[in-house]
C-alpha cells in the first residue's frame, strides 16, 4: 500500500482525493468507494475498513487548503503534513513488486499514507514548480483542484469545460448590462 513509482503519480492522488469531495456528491461514500479509488489509481490490494474511509477523509480535508492557501501558508501545512506522517524515504520491492520508493512508514494505515504521499509529492511539485502552480479553479460554480506543470501556459480553471462555461457567462452579463 506505500508503493510510490513516482512523484508525478502522489501529485495526482492528491488532486483526484481532494476532487473526490466538490460541489458534485460525495464520491468516497463507503469503504467500497474508496478501496475502488485505490485500485483506480494503481494499488494492486486495496483492503479498507470503514474506520479507513474516516481517517482518509479527515487527511483530504488537510490537504485540501494547500490548493487555496498562499505560499507560505501552503508550504506551512504541507510542512506539518510531511514532520507528522513522511518518514525517510526507502526503497523496496516486497511481494514481487519492482523496485520501488517508500514514503509513509512501513505499518502506515491509508490515511498515514495518504498523508505522506500528497505531502512528498505537492511538496516537490512546488519545489520545482512553484506554488502558482498549485490551484483551485477559478470557475464560481466548481471546486476542483488541479496542477499545471507548464510554466509558459498559467491555467486557471480545472477544464476547458469550466473556462468555456465562466467565459459564456461573463459575455452574457456583459451583454444584458449594456441593454
Amino acid at each position: 500500500m506505500e508503493i510510490l513509482t513516482t512523484p508525478d503519480r502522489m501529485v495526482r492522488l492528491a488532486v483526484d482525493l481532494v476532487n473526490t469531495k466538490t460541489l458534485e456528491p460525495e464520491q468516497l461514500t463507503a469503504p467500497q468507494a474508496l478501496s475502488q479509488f485505490l485500485l483506480d489509481h494503481g494499488e494492486p490490494v486495496a483492503v479498507v475498513d470503514p474506520r479507513d474511509l474516516v481517517q482518509v477523509k479527515a487527511i483530504r480535508e488537510q490537504i485540501r487548503p494547500v490548493f487555496h492557501a498562499r505560499p507560505t501558508e501552503a508550504a506551512a501545512i504541507l510542512n506539518t503534513l510531511l514532520a507528522e506522517y513522511a518518514v525517510r524515504p526507502y526503497l523496496s520491492d516486497h511481494d514481487g513488486s519492482p523496485w520501488h520508493l517508500h514514503v509513509a512508514k512501513p505499518e502506515a494505515t491509508w490515511a498515514e499514507w495518504f498523508a505522506a504521499g500528497a505531502a512528498v509529492g505537492l511538496a516537490a511539485f512546488a519545489a520545482g514548480h512553484g506554488f502558482d502552480a498549485i490551484n483551485a479553479c477559478a470557475a464560481s460554480d466548481c471546486e476542483r483542484v488541479f496542477v499545471n506543470a507548464a510554466e509558459r501556459r498559467p491555467r486557471r480553471f480545472c477544464t476547458p469545460t469550466c473556462s468555456s462555461r465562466t467565459r459564456v457567462a461573463s459575455y452574457r452579463a456583459r451583454q444584458s448590462s449594456s441593454s
